[in-house]
């Protein structure tokens, strides 16, 4: 493998495989239901702890 060979695999494959991957998260940041769980993962650090 040469420099030559990876740099034409990250600039074909490599950018299609990133531009999927974010994609994908956009998809699972506003599917339907998650906002529950943002919202709760939000409030975590205001939530009291008891400590003993």
């Amino acid at each position: 493998m040469d420099y030559h060979f990876m740099r034409e695999f990250a600039d074909s494959w490599g950018l299609l495989f990133l531009a999927l991957f974010f994609v994908g998260v956009v998809i699972f940041a506003f599917r339907p239901g998650s906002k529950k769980q943002a919202e709760d993962a939000a409030n975590i650090p205001l939530k009291d702890d008891e400590r003993p």
